[in-house]
């Protein structure tokens, strides 16, 4: 491989701002796995955002890009997975898979597309110091005829229609907006462009915690949420805390130590472990590189309230962020039912608009 930009580049990234600045461009920020390409006739890598090749786990993805990429180029875009009208990252995820045989056939039943939203390089020529106006134009002749699964992210340049996009197009399963000033040079690894995402709150019970991995203090505390038969479910974590607060938190929680068996999560430990890993407390997973994620049971009294992004199945796709303590709330009262369902919104049309 020879190109003016090689492998392995860390890709530029966004700061979180609570509403979309007035600068000039907008674009929907899809959830998927950030990908940088790299194509060098039929040789393609797929870099990951942690710069390590993801080229392996999607075997369709890499076949379009060589027939829909210009010969010599580097491209900064996303690898999402769509089913029927909205994305669905937890789908996605499971094409991270050691044997290449599962990847192979996921990568028929469930096939991945790829967004382009940047350009760093094209032939011969480095395009990372040129304004990104520039690049996002030289980015739209370069696909100008690629097809179906790979796309050119739309973009809108007035702010009141992105403020639309952002209510629009949660319920197609997106993270909300990106924003990018036209003067800006592609930056590695700089967080230089700005990320509007939808934030909402909800009361969930405190069923657990992990211990930190630096220090005898809380890590995490485990989220769970009834459903409505009163079962309570793990829904995700909260796990930004000030050491001072990690601290204290082991005496608080230490009255509401119980043993596993007692739990209700106990018997999900035990399925778990013989199914060889699921998405419940103490399960590996192929993204934990051996960490250990067991957890401490606690009783399910403790009531607080978190923020979130949105709920990826059901489960909060992201961490969330503490808010408070709700004595005044009962365990059983945290359910689903208090959650804001996006309006469904078909993810079809938005794609449209990258070939016009």
């Amino acid at each position: 491989m020879d190109l003016p930009v090689m492998p392995p580049v860390s890709p530029m990234l966004a700061k979180s701002v609570p509403a979309i600045p007035d600068v000039g461009h907008y674009e929907p920020k899809w959830d998927g796995f950030r990908t940088i390409v790299f194509k060098d006739g039929d040789e393609i890598i797929l870099g990951s955002r942690n710069e390590k090749p993801m080229t392996r786990y999607f075997p369709e993805v890499v076949a379009a890009l060589r027939k829909n990429l210009p010969d010599k180029c580097v491209i900064d875009g996303e690898i999402i997975l769509i089913e029927g009208n909205r994305l669905e990252f937890e789908v996605l995820q499971q094409r991270i898979h050691p044997a290449d045989s599962r990847v192979r056939m996921l990568a028929e039943k469930t096939p991945a597309s790829m967004v382009a939203f940047d350009i760093l390089a094209l032939g011969d020529e480095n395009l990372m110091d040129k304004p990104f106006s520039e690049r996002r134009n030289i980015l739209e002749r370069a696909l100008a005829k690629a097809e179906p699964p790979v796309y050119v992210t739309p973009a809108v340049t007035d702010l009141e229609r992105a403020q639309e996009w952002f209510v629009q197009l949660e319920g197609a399963g997106l993270d909300g907006v990106l924003s990018k000033p036209l003067d800006g040079a592609y930056q590695p690894n700089k967080r230089v462009m700005f990320k509007t995402k939808h934030e909402r709150t909800a009361d969930c019970v405190v069923a657990g915690f992990r211990w930190h991995k630096t220090a005898k203090v809380v890590g995490s505390m485990l989220l769970g949420l009834h459903d409505d038969t009163g079962l309570l479910h793990h829904v995700g974590v909260v796990a930004s805390f000030p050491m001072a607060k990690r601290e204290a938190l082991v005496a608080e929680l230490e009255p509401y130590r119980i043993e596993l068996s007692e739990h209700p999560w106990g018997e999900w430990a035990k399925q778990d472990e013989a199914a060889g890993g699921s998405r419940m407390p103490g399960a590996q997973s192929r993204w934990s590189a051996g960490k250990d994620f067991s957890f401490v049971p606690l009783r399910p009294e403790l009531v607080i309230e978190v923020a979130y992004d949105y709920m990826e199945g059901d489960r909060f796709r992201h961490t969330t962020q503490f808010r408070r303590w709700r004595p005044d709330r009962t365990p059983e009262s945290c359910t689903y039912s208090q959650l804001e369902e996006p309006v469904a919104y078909d993810l079809g049309e938005i794609l449209k608009l990258s070939a016009t």
